[in-house]
């Protein structure tokens, strides 16, 4: 998901990150544009504030600093002025960006595929439901429009890239042009992608961790936390031109902590069903092999190695000096608890965050 402020409403240009700077993925026409009516919101705004190991961190997280900023910037005028255009607006982040954005009053312009969510299961109107107060539109690439201000939403584990999704986000990270200043936010682990044994705990069956369930660590941040601070970078300049990790509130959980707090907050005994991580090893080598004889199982031994990937790497900050992660330097960005996060799905279920394709368990 990426988001631009400001810019031209009548259009702009969308390429591929793969192979284009910034100048060229902004190039898109809008051949459709749907005005839907803006929810009226009275909930106050969320009281979130970066923790004092965010801001001691926002040094060692510059990447790249702009030698002089734009004037007259963009972020002096009233949000009902200011243009966003968020690509990637059904997606599962991008849709909470959406709404955090219409909150506060942005005009937003929301490209969309017709058929959105997973497989295309919502139909158009159902996808202009979900961007609701926003601008839906659902177009197709031609003509050049210039922009301000960049957000890319990335991943903190490209920081330690092993995968090829991973260096392919670390070329869309360096793929920055003279002509825009930019945010590039890496989170952690989103709470959605620790809920997947949430039922299963629920029906007294164990909680499966790799090894002995403290081979990684994460301080995952929700969803509307998230969509909070990637508003933010649109508005703060100290934000701008920065490479941007961010988590949630509290300590590092290992799978263990989470699987313990689980059982906690269902009232069982734990019951835990250790994997050993060589099994992924084996089941790894065995998809290379078969690979070179069956190339159409190139997918499912990439998927092999990114669950690899989780299984065993922490989602904090990487210290190449240590060789380490460090869970002290890894910024938190305060409000939602995983905690009771879990409460809300052990309740309430997860409609509206169903995991989909990136279930495991």
């Amino acid at each position: 998901m990426s988001i631009c402020t400001p810019f031209n409403c009548n259009g702009l240009n969308l390429n591929s990150f793969k192979s284009n700077s910034f100048k060229n993925v902004l190039t898109y026409q809008f051949i459709n544009q749907f005005q839907v009516p803006t929810i009226p919101s009275s909930a106050p705004l969320p009281s979130v504030h970066l923790s004092e190991s965010y801001k001691g961190n926002r040094k060692r997280s510059q990447l790249v600093t702009a030698s002089a900023a734009p004037t007259p910037s963009f972020r002096s005028k009233n949000p009902k002025d200011i243009n966003i255009l968020v690509v990637g607006s059904t997606g599962y982040i991008g849709n909470f960006v959406v709404k955090e954005l219409v909150r506060r009053g942005f005009n937003v312009i929301a490209v969309a595929r017709e058929r959105s969510g997973i497989k295309g299961k919502n139909s158009k109107d159902e996808t202009l439901g979900l961007l609701s107060g926003a601008n839906a539109c659902f177009s197709d690439v031609t003509k050049k429009f210039g922009a301000a201000h960049f957000v890319l939403l990335s991943a903190i584990c490209v920081q330690k890239p092993l995968l090829e999704f991973q260096r392919a986000e670390l070329i869309k990270e360096a793929e920055k042009d003279e002509g825009f200043s930019y945010s590039v936010v890496r989170p952690t682990a989103f709470f959605k992608s620790l809920a997947g044994e949430v039922e299963l705990v629920k029906d007294g069956k164990p909680y499966v961790m790799f090894g002995d369930g403290r081979l990684c660590a994460c301080k995952p941040i929700s969803e509307p936390d998230l969509a909070f601070f990637i508003t933010e970078c649109v508005l703060s300049e100290d934000l701008v031109n920065k490479v941007l990790p961010i988590g949630g509130p509290g300590k590092a959980v290992t799978p263990l902590e989470q699987g313990e707090m689980l059982f906690r907050l269902v009232g069982k005994e734990p019951k835990f069903l250790k994997v050993p991580i060589q099994r992924m090893d084996f089941a790894i080598g065995v998809l290379d092999f078969l690979v070179k004889i069956f190339p159409s199982l190139e997918d499912a031994a990439e998927f092999g190695k990114i669950g690899r990937y989780y299984a065993a790497e922490s989602m904090l900050i990487w210290d190449p000096e240590t060789g380490e992660y460090d869970a002290d330097s890894t910024p938190s960005y305060d409000n939602d608890s995983l905690e009771g996060f879990f409460k809300r799905v052990l309740e309430q279920g997860m409609a509206g965050q169903e995991l989909g394709e990136q279930t495991i368990f």
